[in-house]
């Protein structure tokens, strides 16, 4: 959600310039930053900033320079009047004698020019499509910012999705090495102290140790999560996708967590762990997505 955009016009005798950047937040911050004399305007720039923005700290400098006879201060004589009059009531300071741009540099001399309602009218009719063309040039350095995060997002993606291909498919797997394992033991118990047992037991035990481990549901709602964050990511709908995105990535390691947990298999395990990282780097990316 980093970017820069700004944009800049010449209303009657004042150039306004308008300059919008951005980094990243999961929520929408705006500060802005504007000539005092403008102040009243502030709301019409969050107003904008909030209509085109989903997310990110974003900084507004709005900057407008009065080039035309208007700029100029008027000349308050009576102040000046009054500061050459005590000038001169100091013994030994020759008033004529004083220089110009000290005595301009007098509080009250120059007083600038008054900001009038009409003026204000200006000025937002002025920066108003300012605020959306610098916005337009913000959102299009995101948005080729946005197709690199899609790439490194989509390679999370495939990661898991292999990974799980692997996790599904040797599921069964994973049940009849247990059930090899406790044949073996038992065949060694059994011929050490000469007692028998009913397969029935074997089978029993076996079937008891499959419900435990039993990792289908959480493949499948897990896949199915993967699906829609890949659909997400393909759409051409341009509303913001971020925090759905943050709350798939929750998601997909919750149930990443409980496939961990419920498999005692090592290969399983070892897998699990490099679904939780690719998991990890997705909810530190989505961060930066709208």
């Amino acid at each position: 959600m980093t970017g820069f955009g700004d944009a800049s016009a010449k209303a009657g005798a004042t150039q306004y310039t308008v300059e919008i950047r951005s980094v990243n937040n999961k929520y929408l911050k705006t500060i802005i930053r504007i000539p005092e004399r403008l102040a009243v305007l502030e709301p019409v720039i969050e107003s904008a900033m909030r209509r085109r923005l989903a997310r990110g700290t974003v900084t507004v400098t709005v900057s407008c320079a009065d080039v035309g006879e208007g700029a100029a201060h008027t000349l308050n004589t009576e102040a000046l009047k009054r500061y050459l009059d005590q000038l001169g009531a100091i013994e030994g300071v020759d008033a004529s004698r004083v220089d110009p741009s000290a005595l301009l540099s007098l509080p009250g001399v120059l007083v600038p020019p008054s900001e009038d309602g009409a003026s204000i009218a200006e000025a937002r009719a002025a920066l108003e499509p300012l605020l959306d063309l610098a916005t337009d040039h913000l959102i299009s350095m995101r948005n080729r910012e946005g197709l690199a995060l899609r790439e490194d997002l989509m390679s999370h993606h495939d990661l898991i999705a292999d990974r799980l291909v692997i996790i599904r498919e040797r599921a069964p797997q994973v049940v009849r090495e247990y059930e090899l394992r406790m044949k073996s033991r038992l065949e060694a118990l059994l011929a050490e102290f000469d007692v028998s047992t009913e397969p029935k037991d074997v089978i029993h035990e076996v079937a008891v140790y499959a419900e435990k481990t039993d990792i289908a549901e959480e493949v499948t709602r897990l896949t199915e999560h993967l699906r829609h964050f890949a659909e997400l990511l393909d759409s051409d709908d341009e509303r913001p996708i971020g925090r759905t995105l943050d709350f798939l990535a929750q998601e997909l390691l919750r149930e990443a967590n409980t496939i961990a947990s419920k498999s005692p298999d090592a290969e399983t395990s070892r897998l699990c762990v490099e679904i939780k990282g690719a998991i990890d780097r997705i909810k530190e990316q989505v961060q930066n997505a709208e």
